[in-house]
């Protein structure tokens, strides 16, 4: 089986083809530099995100809202669980950039953190 991919590992964007057999992954070609080959095997056996967020701060006079993001990528099938679990957070100012806003995000062991002060 093949798949056609194009990388994000890098700004090149190259496209890359993985053939694959069952689950396990043969070869990737078509990536310039390591990070694609990287990159393809993952997305093919075990893809992951970053997710972004807002949440609301109270008690700021800068903003009623502060950006927020996973520390580090979480599962893409928790994506959307993530996202529900930080819907209707409120915090207390003041935030600073990587508080931690929520610990253990939908059961991933990744926190979310603020990216902004508030």
């Amino acid at each position: 089986m093949k798949r056609e991919l194009i990388c994000i590992g890098c700004p090149m964007g190259c496209p890359l083809t993985v053939e694959m057999e069952g689950n396990e992954v043969k070869s990737v070609t078509g990536n310039t530099c390591k990070r694609g080959d990287v990159y393809a095997r993952k997305e093919v056996t075990n893809p992951t995100r970053i997710v972004t967020s807002t949440v609301r701060v109270t008690g700021s006079a800068l903003t009623h809202m502060v950006s927020v993001k996973t520390r580090e990528d979480i599962p893409k099938d928790k994506i959307f669980a993530c996202v529900e679990a930080i819907k209707d957070i409120t915090v207390q100012a003041p935030v600073h950039i990587g508080d931690v806003i929520l610990a253990n995000v939908a059961g991933t062991g990744v926190d979310i953190i603020a990216t902004k002060n508030a």
